[in-house]
């Protein structure tokens, strides 16, 4: 079989732990949340989301789309491990490239949700992480966080990529853009379409540059054919190539025009809130995930992220980041009632 898209990443268990008694503070630009030191403090609820991740949910979010999904990560052998699995083979995920560790616990998270917003308690372990053999190269590998230990696994997955044909979706998580754009060149090299966010774009580049278009125009020049940089309540951004500067005048390809490509930019805001959020885990990996999957069902990249965004508008209405995951005509029918104002604007 070969798939269209394989996510690889870590999986990991949410619990989600809504906070009673707790207070939000801007210190110098940087929101904190603040808890009573030394003091019992109350909690609403608890609730448990499995199999979730950044790897896992852009796998979810393209089967629902109907592309053939993958997805690479390593599970302990413990009753976790084995709830993650069961829990993907009951919404008809193929699990068979799962690798199932002796002597490894599951990842377990604890997520402290404070209104729409989350802070979240992590701990990865470092499986032996591996690429799978493929009978088939797929056609998509979906890259995202990983822990700075796997480097020669993800220069390994790069690796396979460009020698098998295959186009690379990258969306780093925080320990990959730490690692720097050096150690992980190959990677950017080997990478079609790049996600970040505003923030992680200017310490990618170690700029304070704030023009949106200039960050896109500097991630681009590491390698990534289309960029998106996504801006918070500002929107979403791309930049891709899309044709010719200028012509040929005759059939024949004259010097120095040949092979040559202009590039366009566009803005998108956000997709309005049909309610307020519940919990924003989540809409990142759906903004990035949906706008690869249309990419590959052949959409034009702008119209591409244009759905993304309404599938996060969607994921933030519930609680994890895959129960409010959208069909593909479920998205075409938001889009169809889309408003007026949600258009994509020349940048």
């Amino acid at each position: 079989m070969q798939y269209d898209f394989v996510a690889f990443g870590d999986i990991v268990i949410d619990a989600f732990i809504k906070l009673q008694d707790a207070e939000e503070f801007n210190n110098h630009g940087v929101r904190e949340l603040c808890v009573r030191f030394g003091e019992k403090v109350p909690f609403e609820s608890v609730t448990e989301v499995l199999s979730v991740g950044n790897g896992p949910n852009a796998a979810v979010a393209a089967h629902k789309i109907g592309l053939k999904s993958g997805l690479v990560v390593h599970v302990g052998d413990d009753l976790n491990g084995t709830r993650c699995i069961d829990d993907l083979k009951s919404r008809g995920i193929d699990t068979s490239l799962i690798s199932r560790d002796a002597g490894y616990v599951t990842n377990y998270h604890y997520v402290l949700q404070f209104g729409p917003e989350r802070t979240i308690l992590i701990k990865h372990a470092v499986f032996p992480y591996k690429l799978p053999a493929f009978d088939t190269p797929p056609k998509w590998f979906y890259l995202t966080s990983l822990p700075q230990e796997t480097l020669e696994h993800q220069i390994s997955i790069a690796r396979y990529a460009k020698e098998n044909g295959v186009k690379i979706a990258f969306q780093p998580g925080t320990f990959q853009i730490k690692l720097g754009t050096e150690k992980l060149k190959e990677v950017y090299e080997a990478s079609e379409i790049f996600f970040c966010n505003k923030e992680e774009a200017q310490k990618i580049l170690g700029t304070e540059e704030s023009d949106i278009k200039k960050l896109m125009e500097g991630i681009r020049m590491l390698g990534p054919k289309i960029v998106v940089v996504t801006d918070g309540p500002n929107g979403s951004n791309i930049l891709y190539e899309d044709g010719p500067t200028s012509p040929p005048p005759s059939h024949e390809a004259t010097e120095g025009t040949a092979g040559l490509r202009r590039t366009s930019a566009w803005h998108i805001p956000m997709y309005p809130d049909p309610a307020p959020p519940v919990s924003r885990t989540g809409a990142g990996d759906a903004t990035a995930s949906t706008t690869v999957a249309y990419i590959i069902k052949g959409l034009e990249p702008k119209e591409a992220l244009m759905r993304g965004l309404i599938n996060a508008a969607s994921v933030v209405q519930g609680v994890g980041a895959q129960t409010k995951l959208l069909t593909d005509a479920e998205i075409e029918e938001w889009y169809a009632k889309r408003p007026a104002d949600f258009i994509a604007t020349a940048l």
